[in-house]
């Protein structure tokens, strides 16, 4: 089987999103393919449009940091995107691997449990694997099992709850590439991008952009079905010695109608019986609070029919 030519097709997505007008470049006539030609690609990084045709069908992999760097203004990258156009010269085909267990670290699930907000630990893909009660509260795709990547693109109910959803999906594709960078051939990687390719049609085409974004604090709004429309901050902190989990954490403006509207939800989680645990991969039946070491999942969950949402 052929080695995949990540490099080669990242330089064809961002070159035809690339307007020629704003590049600098005379238009004349209709062009009959978007974005710039490989031969204007060339002449504006100053390397021969040869050696761009070599880079971009696989043949040259290893060009120099000059070279890519070049390209990158070209095709106006910011420096999360240039970086993931660097690391993408020096990558290696992953040796085959069984998936491993993620755990959750005893320390983050302990903190899960005494912090006053929404806070939950997401994989490198996107599963959902710890959560407080209060982030269960807020939206029931942060619930330990649920793929926030599949929920918002699979989930008619998902989609209700978003005020800015084109946006929120735009950046949500963006982090989930940055998120799993070169090791795009993890077998569960593999699986999920080809299960949302087949059956969305807006994943489709934001994949195919290879949009790059950082995991990075925000705003977000949602529309909860009791408590209004939330206004919130995401804090996303890595956890180190973890294989890429991040810690999210929701905030609101003190004394905000969000931080009310969170107190009643606060206050309604702590009522009721939870129904899950923390430390629970996809397709996994809940653990209790300490939770145990989950295996990958064999196959994932459809699309939730309960309302959810969150970035």
């Amino acid at each position: 089987m052929s080695r995949p030519n990540a490099l080669g097709e990242y330089l064809r997505a961002r070159r035809e999103l690339i307007d020629p007008a704003e590049a600098g470049l005379q238009v004349v006539g209709v062009r009959r393919t978007p974005g710039l030609r490989r031969e204007e690609v060339a002449t504006l990084a100053g390397i021969s449009a040869d050696y761009y045709l070599r880079l971009e069908q696989g043949r040259d992999r290893n060009p120099s940091p000059q070279v890519l760097e070049a390209l990158a203004r070209v095709f106006r990258l910011d420096a999360t995107a240039t970086q993931h156009l660097l690391s993408l010269s020096t990558a290696r085909p992953a040796a085959a691997r069984r998936p491993r267990r993620e755990v959750v670290p005893a320390g983050i699930r302990q903190l899960l449990d005494v912090v006053n907000v929404p806070a939950f630990v997401e994989s490198r893909r996107f599963d959902v694997l710890a959560a407080n009660a209060l982030a269960c509260a807020v939206s029931p795709s942060l619930r330990p099992g649920v793929n926030r990547l599949r929920a918002i693109f699979l989930d008619p109910a998902e989609r209700e709850l978003y005020p800015d959803w084109e946006k929120a999906v735009r950046g949500m594709v963006a982090g989930f590439r940055a998120s799993v960078g070169t090791d795009v051939d993890d077998p569960r990687t593999v699986q999920l991008v080809g299960e949302l390719s087949l059956a969305s049609e807006p994943f489709r085409r934001l994949w195919a952009r290879h949009d790059v974004a950082p995991l990075a604090g925000g705003s977000m709004r949602l529309r909860h079905p009791r408590a209004g429309l939330l206004e919130l901050r995401r804090e996303k902190l890595p956890i180190s010695d973890s294989g890429g989990q991040i810690l999210a954490l929701y905030h609101a403006e003190p004394g905000s109608p969000t931080a009310r509207a969170l107190d009643v939800l606060r206050a309604e989680a702590r009522s009721e019986t939870p129904d899950q645990a923390p430390d629970q991969t996809p397709n996994q039946a809940p653990n209790r609070a300490t939770g145990t070491p989950a295996e990958a999942p064999a196959e994932t969950p459809g699309p939730r029919a309960r309302p959810a949402g969150t970035v």
